[in-house]
């Protein structure tokens, strides 16, 4: 597959691009052909050199035309550009850690409104569990700088990338980064906020998933058994264990049936003032409640 050429200049390698990602399904190609062609120049997408009438060097072609290969086989554009953008912070991404969602800002947003000032002489805590990349910990440190953040996650490699990220944003002496498996190594930790986007897809529903989705985001951060609510069903269990008293717990969930049953797990648990809010698209998706 021929998409550019050196000879072609950009504004025809970009036509080229987009006619081959529009033949492989992409609902955005000229979209996605442009950040890829901003990425082998390392310029941002709206940079007015890509329209030029200049052509790429062999080398930036054959880079461009290889990003462009793998978008066409349904690999993640965050993926093959290898970062994202969350709630204005720039994320390193690899194959080991699940691309962030802009319906996960959401979650931060509330998981701010619920984390409490600081008392004299103690910062407040707030514990990211399954942290992936690190976006939900970096973000709330970021946003909270007279609070501490614990991210945890059963990966050593999602949490070697989350570890990463914090040191590059320069959080890393207030993100601290551990690998284990849900609440256990954090039994001591007296958390104000406990906040997690856990696994929460029925092992029956992966087959029929995007190719995006089910072909290249890590297994671990998708499936949680046959109603996809084993991880957020053990997660609560422990939750009360590791928060102080009044302290929140927020979830989000796959949304629709899904969040009435992570109420009643809330609810069943001990929680008080359980709430559900919605997502972008007015779906309701996230969960909270207070210890």
């Amino acid at each position: 597959m021929a998409v550019v050429t050196g000879r072609l200049a950009l504004r025809g390698q970009l036509a080229a691009a987009t006619a081959t990602l529009a033949a492989a399904g992409i609902a955005t190609p000229r979209v996605d052909a442009e950040w890829l062609l901003a990425g082998v120049l390392g310029v941002g997408r709206f940079d007015p050199g890509l329209a030029a009438d200049a052509a790429l060097p062999p080398a930036l072609a054959a880079r461009f035309e290889a990003a462009v290969r793998r978008r066409a086989g349904r690999e993640p554009l965050q993926r093959i550009l290898g970062w994202e953008a969350f709630r204005g912070l720039r994320l390193r991404l690899t194959g080991d850690v699940f691309v962030p969602r802009p319906e996960t800002e959401m979650l931060v947003e509330w998981a701010l409104e619920l984390l409490p000032p600081p008392r004299p002489g103690r910062r407040p805590l707030a514990v990211d569990l399954g942290t992936g990349s690190g976006c939900i910990a970096c973000a709330l440190a970021a946003e909270r700088p007279d609070a501490d953040v614990v991210a945890l996650d059963v990966s050593p490699a999602a949490a070697a990338v989350a570890r990463d990220n914090a040191a590059a944003l320069g959080l890393g002496t207030r993100v601290r980064v551990v690998a284990g498996d849900l609440v256990g190594p954090l039994a001591a930790a007296r958390a104000d906020l406990l906040v997690s986007n856990p696994p929460y897809m029925a092992s029956a529903l992966l087959a029929g998933l995007e190719p995006e989705v089910r072909e290249h985001e890590p297994r671990l951060a998708l499936e949680a058994g046959a109603d996809g609510l084993a991880v957020t069903r053990a997660l609560v269990a422990g939750a009360r264990r590791v928060l102080r008293p009044g302290g929140a717990l927020v979830l989000e969930t796959a949304g629709r049936g899904q969040v009435e049953a992570v109420r009643g797990l809330l609810g069943a648990a001990g929680f008080a003032e359980v709430a559900v809010r919605a997502d972008l698209a007015g779906v309701a998706r996230f969960v909270a409640g207070r210890a």
